[in-house]
């Protein structure tokens, strides 16, 4: 039985940027980012696109991802939440093939440009640690939120209380944006628990990495492909040369 299965979530019907999953980026569409970067890893067995479109799950086949099931409806909604789509794929393979692997490397379509060494950390840093409910990743944030605003009418307001608004950022705990370059959840946990995180949760610092949720950001994504290139495009370009 695969271990260590990849999970990409990939429904359709996105909003904010029609059919941003299969968006050409770079001649390949944006979700064959995440199912290279789950095949060159050494500790993934088994790469599953959750998706509910038949058209995505022919694209995910073409880049070598199995589809083993149609997401339904009801768990591919706006409001649909992580835990539905995992715990839908958890039962699937369970009472489909009589077993469900531990540990779910969970792959955004939206988060395209990953490095294969950091993936294979991740895994390494949860599978060293049996105590760990989970692992998520996260960049450093330039400055600490507790130096924003919230704002009542025409006023802003601090954050906390007083004007600790105006300490020099080395004043505050360094913090981490939650980004979507690698999340690991274990099967075990999700199958018994409300949540699918839990209170030990491995801290995994990742590069700072954009995520593609408008159409600004995705031609930011094509231009740094465009300016540095990157293993993931080269390995696509060869397997579909």
């Amino acid at each position: 039985m695969a271990n260590i299965v990849a999970i990409i979530p990939a429904r359709s019907g996105s909003k904010s940027l029609v059919d941003k999953n299969i968006k050409p980026l770079s001649g390949h569409p944006l979700i064959a980012y995440s199912i290279a970067a789950a095949r060159m890893s050494t500790k993934i067995d088994r790469v599953v696109v959750s998706t509910n479109s038949q058209e995505y799950a022919g694209i995910a086949k073409q880049y070598g991802a199995e589809v083993p099931f149609i997401r339904p409806d009801e768990f591919s909604t706006d409001t649909a939440t992580d835990k539905d789509f995992l715990i839908h794929a958890m039962n699937w393979l369970k009472e489909n093939e009589g077993s469900v692997p531990e540990y779910w490397a969970h792959l955004r379509p939206t988060t395209p440009l990953r490095n294969i060494e950091n993936i294979d950390n991740a895994i390494d840093e949860i599978m060293q640690d049996s105590s760990a409910t989970s692992l998520r990743s996260g960049h450093k944030a330039p400055e600490s939120p507790l130096k924003w605003f919230t704002r009542s009418e025409r006023y802003f307001r601090g954050v906390i209380d007083g004007e600790g608004y105006n300490l020099p950022k080395e004043a505050f705990e360094q913090v981490y944006i939650p980004d979507g370059f690698i999340d690991i959840v274990k099967s075990s946990f999700i199958m018994n628990n409300n949540g699918i995180h839990g209170d030990r949760m491995i801290g995994f610092e990742s590069p700072v990495c954009t995520e593609v949720d408008s159409v600004e950001e995705f031609e930011y994504i094509q231009y740094q492909l465009d300016k540095n290139g990157s293993e993931l495009l080269n390995y696509l370009n060869q397997i579909k040369g």
